[in-house]
């Protein structure tokens, strides 16, 4: 954990060295106090000089000022360094996770994620913050006052070589209960998280079919769970407190009927009593600074493993330095004797068993085949979005793992199952696709993929705010705004998965007219459920069970494909009916 402090602590050091500094001078300041009004009470009252006991008076309120002014510097400069330590923390965190692919943000769940780049590091910035100041303190304070008190009377200091042994036990016992304890508390705000996560992404499915009560319960479980964790958590902290409190009461009456008797027999001064009091309570309110502390530390150190999980993760799908020249973008495809599965370990089945085919630039070829049949799965590998587990995908005759991610991914235009739009305009939203696209290609993109009209139906035109998820605009207009912005790019190679299930034929037709029109160089693969979308596909492949079942013409598979036929058939009586 302390190397995660240090290296996230760039640009803030200063200030997280200055915190503890002043913390220090803080503490040598509130020591001398007692022993001020320890002279005050031996001998400037009992001599009844007034000048002596307003001068120190004044050295009193000299320190008190000082104590003050180093304090409230102190917590600046803590303040400073801890947040300043959150930002840099969440940043790395970020940038991280844009490198993981989609099996990673799998692996570890995007509302986990939320929870460790969020929780997690507020909890971190809140210990350095703590650290930098009672962490600090607490020790300083007690081994100081520890030795004042030891110098004013050893023998009555006996009395804490018993006390704080005690109290460290305890301290120790709860410290080893309570890790494992935040470990699952933590576990259990990812849990509420992706509840809340998955309601609020689903929030239009559950409304439609009523599942408000059913969702209502799910949260609540999950609240729950929480709960119970932190209320666990909360009474093994509360039970230390009255262990510190009968710990202090117990040390102060030692003192005061031990001291009391020397002061009665004139071996120890009254005022010395009064500041050997002070001392004991310095000592003992550090020892529970250190106990609250320490308590915080274990939630820190839970968090920071979960936070180093992330950070020492290794992306599935590593980024290649360019060893070669790469070839000039065509979109050419090709997959030998592929296999994949999403269990990389090894376990589980295979999506894809040895598929072969290949893809000459320029040409549309359409997979199709029914539910679960890795057609997604398929179109996925091209980008990289997964890698395979078996056999190779080529981009333009170079394994699409020998590229830079950034390259490979600079020559595929892609349309997501998940049509997906951002907060912001439609323009911003569009040139996502090319930054640097003129206004005329703009307004092209959006004639291919029949958005243009719509867009300019709306009172701001381009200039449209789209809500969160694009939410304000329908299914139909979404998808269609997805493909102008993938169509925008001019890519080499353009996937369409299931892109146009929310389009009218009609508008379907235009828009693989503008293919042949305005990309006709670019490769178009594309998966659809209906016939009408892939019939006029130069070649058509039929994922079943793992495997390529078929491949070719509408033709050709009309008079020899009995999986094709029975998906033709079954979409003619649904037209029928």
């Amino acid at each position: 954990m302390l190397s995660l402090f240090l290296t996230h602590l760039e640009g803030y050091k200063k200030d997280a060295v200055k915190a503890p500094v002043l913390i220090v001078l803080e503490v040598i300041c509130e020591l001398l106090l007692p022993l001020v009004m320890a002279e005050i009470v031996d001998e400037a009252i009992p001599s009844g000089d007034t000048g002596y006991i307003f001068r120190l008076g004044a050295v009193m309120l000299a320190l008190a000022g000082a104590s003050m002014a180093c304090g409230v510097l102190a917590a600046k400069y803590a303040a400073f360094a801890s947040q300043g330590f959150g930002g840099n923390l969440r940043q790395c965190l970020f940038d991280k996770v844009q490198e993981f692919s989609f099996a990673d943000i799998d692996r570890f769940s995007s509302a986990s994620l939320i929870t460790r780049m969020t929780n997690d590091v507020n909890a971190m910035t809140m210990m350095l913050a703590m650290g930098l100041r009672m962490l600090v303190r607490a020790p300083v304070m007690l081994l100081a006052a520890l030795a004042v008190s030891l110098c004013l009377n050893a023998r009555l200091a006996l009395v804490l070589l018993v006390i704080i042994p005690l109290m460290a036990l305890a301290i120790a016992v709860l410290m080893k209960i309570c890790t494992r304890l935040f470990d699952v508390m933590q576990k259990k705000i990812d849990g509420l998280n992706n509840v809340l996560q998955e309601n609020l992404v689903a929030i239009r499915v559950v409304k439609a079919f009523v599942r408000e009560n059913h969702e209502r319960e799910k949260f609540n479980r999950a609240s729950d769970e929480l709960m119970s964790a932190g209320l666990t958590v909360g009474m093994r902290i509360i039970a230390i407190m009255p262990i510190m409190m009968l710990a202090m009461n117990g040390a102060t009456l030692a003192v005061l009927y031990f001291g009391g008797r020397m002061v009665m027999g004139a071996s120890f001064e009254l005022g010395d009593l009064n500041a050997f009091l002070s001392y004991i309570m310095q000592v003992l309110m550090s020892v529970m600074m250190v106990a609250m502390s320490l308590l915080q530390l274990s939630r820190a150190q839970a968090c920071a493993r979960r936070i180093g999980e992330v950070l020492d993760a290794v992306p599935s799908v590593r980024n290649q330095a360019q060893a070669a020249p790469l070839p000039a973008p065509r979109g050419r495809v090709e997959f030998r004797d592929v296999s994949f599965k999403y269990a990389a370990e090894g376990a589980g089945d295979d999506v894809l068993s040895h598929i072969s085919f290949t893809v000459e630039p320029g040409r549309f070829v359409a997979v199709v085949g029914g539910t679960g049949t890795g057609k997604s799965s398929l179109v996925n590998l091209i980008p990289r979005f997964y890698d395979v587990t078996g056999g190779t995908v080529l981009v333009d005759g170079v394994d699409v793992r020998d590229y830079p991610l950034e390259e490979l991914r600079g020559r595929i235009g892609m349309v997501l199952q998940t049509n997906v739009l951002f907060t912001g305009t439609i323009r911003e939203n569009l040139l996502w696709g090319r930054p640097g696209a003129s206004e005329e290609e703009l307004v092209q993109a959006a004639k291919d993929a029949q958005a243009y009209d719509f867009i300019m139906q709306l009172p701001d035109g381009f200039d449209t705010l789209l809500t969160q998820g694009g939410t304000n605009v329908s299914g139909g207009q979404k998808q269609r705004l997805c493909i102008a912005r993938a169509m925008l790019r001019k890519p080499a190679i353009l996937i369409l998965d299931d892109s146009t299930s929310a389009v009218d034929s009609a508008t379907e037709a235009a828009i693989r007219a503008s293919f042949h029109t305005n990309l006709k160089d670019t490769t178009v693969i594309i998966i659809a459920q209906r016939i009408s979308s892939v019939q006029y596909a130069d070649e058509i492949l039929i994922l079943d069970d793992d495997h390529i079942a078929g491949r070719g013409t509408h033709e050709e598979l009309m008079a020899g494909s009995r999986i094709y036929q029975e998906i033709y058939q079954s979409q003619q009586e649904g037209v029928g009916g």
